[in-house]
């Protein structure tokens, strides 16, 4: 049973009669992992395996916020079409009658980013709608919206058209260090929860002259995590309720290193370490590599068919001091520029590795060969210590010459 108060020290979420403030993750990978590193919830954008997660999750004693989807307009969904808006919520009631009695269930996430620009009432109606029954049929369970984001449109027309919303989820990734300030300013008085946070999104960063996203290295995003948890979320005790971060898992978004936090083959990127520092206040035993830079003079710069270029990748000292035991292990890579970048997080197919690209491997330096084939390719460093921790930075880099119109720099 979870429940939503507020007393002299503003809004508190309590499950079972106790405070309890959501160390949260996105995703269902590794979870005693999550439970070792101090998270105690996870957070579902659907119910597609419910039954499944919400099982482990009880027996790992985490709570579970459950998504109960709506589709998007982009994805050609109408909201003014009574006979779609039926179905949906026919098929929220039914999830929220078979899954409301699981002892895992904290909350239920109503849609996710489905507002858009958050003009059309009649997505916020739908969405009270089923509020509303979840409060009827389910009162143990509060109610929550999640947005990309925070703008004074939403926040007006969650406040008059959503009464039945006890919480107001947002997804922030550079915008989160000013979403408490922004939330005030906008006059939300609610209680919220950071349903995603992460590093920069890729709509948030620097690019090449081609267009190609300037992505941060492992090292910077994980002190971009554990700064903006500080700030945004452990300080708003009392109007925050908590976080999801995002996420938990590996995901391809633009780059297949852009917001996982594990390899695809489950080692740990230092955002783990850094939310286990946020959550516990402690320092993991093993600290991973730490990244000072990755150079190169083709680094976001045109270079011409089968030309060569040195790439290096520079730890800081500190890495091979805390390191003794075991050998660092590199692994270099040059992968085709994604083309198959989505809006939203939808699914997007991994671009191809170049074969032979990386010619001389000598462990924390390489060659590289431009591939043959003009286009937007990146370069990709990889250093993992032996225990599980790894570390990444990559580079763009264009293929071409300057007659076909592309120009040196960014």
């Amino acid at each position: 049973m979870a429940r939503i108060e507020k007393n002299d020290s503003g809004w508190v979420l309590t499950r079972d009669g106790a405070p309890y403030f959501i160390k949260g993750a996105g995703g269902d990978d590794q979870l005693e992992l999550l439970v070792a590193c101090g998270g105690n919830s996870i957070r579902t954008w659907g119910t597609d395996g419910a039954g499944p997660i919400l099982d482990r999750a009880h027996a790992l004693g985490l709570s579970v916020t459950l998504g109960l989807w709506l589709q998007h307009e982009r994805h050609g969904f109408d909201y003014g079409d009574p006979a779609f808006v039926a179905r949906q919520f026919e098929t929220a009631k039914r999830h929220v009658l078979q899954f409301k009695d699981h002892p895992a269930l904290l909350l239920w996430g109503i849609g996710n980013e489905m507002e858009a620009s958050g003009e059309n009432e009649k997505i916020w109606r739908h969405v009270n709608e089923i509020g509303r029954m979840i409060h009827d049929v389910d009162p143990d369970h509060p109610t929550m919206t999640v947005t990309a984001d925070a703008s004074q449109v939403k926040i007006d027309a969650l406040k008059r058209h959503c009464p039945e919303i006890d919480i107001l989820g947002v997804n922030s990734y550079g915008g989160l260090p000013t979403v408490p300030e922004r939330l005030g300013e906008f006059g939300w008085t609610r209680p919220y929860i950071v349903t995603e946070f992460g590093p920069k999104g890729w709509w948030e960063v620097g690019k090449t002259s081609w267009g190609a996203e300037l992505e941060p290295t492992s090292t910077e995003k994980a002190a971009f995590y554990y700064d903006n948890y500080r700030h945004a979320i452990e300080s708003r005790r009392g109007w925050c309720l908590g976080s999801y971060v995002f996420k938990w898992g590996f995901k391809q978004e633009h780059t297949g290193t852009w917001f996982s936090m594990f390899s695809e083959s489950g080692a740990k990127y230092s955002t783990v370490e850094a939310m286990t520092r946020a959550w516990t206040g402690r320092a993991s035993e093993r600290q991973g590599p730490v990244i000072r830079a990755l150079k190169s003079v083709a680094s976001e710069r045109m270079v011409k068919p089968r030309e060569e270029h040195r790439a290096e990748l520079e730890l800081e000292a500190d890495t091979r001091k805390d390191h003794p035991d075991s050998a660092l292990r590199y692994r270099w890579e040059v992968l085709a520029e994604s083309s198959d970048k989505r809006e939203g997080g939808d699914a997007e197919a991994a671009p191809r590795a170049v074969a032979d690209a990386v010619t001389a491997n000598g462990g924390n330096a390489v060659t590289i060969r431009a591939p043959e084939v003009p286009g937007a390719y990146r370069l990709y460093a990889y250093v993992e210590d032996g225990h599980g921790n790894l570390a990444t930075a990559n580079f763009p880099f264009f293929v071409g010459d300057n007659r076909h119109g592309k120009s040196r720099g960014t």
